[in-house]
């Protein structure tokens, strides 16, 4: 099945968000990195403001500035009024309340629209589904990054997410992954067994970081090669 706008949830982070949540240091920003999941995020183009380079991956990259620009106001229409429905499922010391969140999340996808054509014909925003292979040689990245994507969306299946991961690991020499939570701010589903079949090969463990939105939503899974 095609995937189609009206199955997109366009909702963009910051950099500051992105360095907390993947506890990203100076020196892992000046590294190459490739980033699944980023959607509308503005990661990329304050990376790019800043002379450093991340490729972004994402299937909503196929549409048009204006048809994602539509279906975030969308999105937005959907989902604040359940934020504000449920404000003990969330933490508010970051993000002080609902109204900040709204702006938060409009200023990322402003500076992601002011961006996506030229970045798209940079090559930094890719349209792509994993766990389809990617073109890049092996270890060709020395960090790959999910931001509320894999983990999150445990209703895809394990074998989803352990294929996914799979090709992330061929072409980046670590990955990290942020939340460790399904859409219900529980631990995701498939958490224990990507843990169990990653770890005999690979050094993995779970950090606590310094973000948290979702209750409970402060650790990443961090996987690395073993050499």
């Amino acid at each position: 099945m095609a995937f189609e706008l009206d199955s997109a949830v366009p909702w963009g982070r910051n950099l500051k968000e992105y360095q907390q949540m993947f506890l990203l240091s100076d020196k892992d920003l000046d590294q190459k990195i490739i980033s699944f999941g980023d959607g509308p995020a503005s990661f990329n183009s304050e990376l790019n403001n800043l002379g450093k380079k991340v490729i972004s991956i994402d299937l909503i990259y196929k549409f048009s500035e204006q048809e994602l620009k539509t279906r975030f106001e969308e999105v937005k229409r959907i989902v604040m009024p359940q934020v504000r429905n449920n404000l003990d499922n969330f933490t508010w010391r970051n993000i002080k309340n609902p109204d900040t969140l709204e702006l938060l999340r409009g200023n990322a996808m402003s500076s992601f629209l002011k961006d996506f054509t030229k970045g798209k014909k940079e090559g930094r925003y890719r349209y792509h589904e994993l766990p389809n292979k990617l073109e890049f040689k092996d270890q060709s990245f020395p960090l790959g990054l999910s931001s509320h994507f894999l983990l999150l969306y445990s209703n895809l299946g394990t074998h989803f997410h352990i294929q996914s991961l799979t090709e992330m690991l061929r072409i980046c020499k670590e990955v990290r992954v942020f939340p460790i939570l399904n859409l219900d701010s529980k631990k995701s589903e498939v958490l224990d067994e990507i843990v169990t079949h990653f770890k005999q090969n690979y050094k993995l463990y779970i950090q606590k970081v310094n973000y948290e939105f979702q209750k409970n939503g402060n650790q990443m899974l961090v996987i690395k090669h073993q050499n």
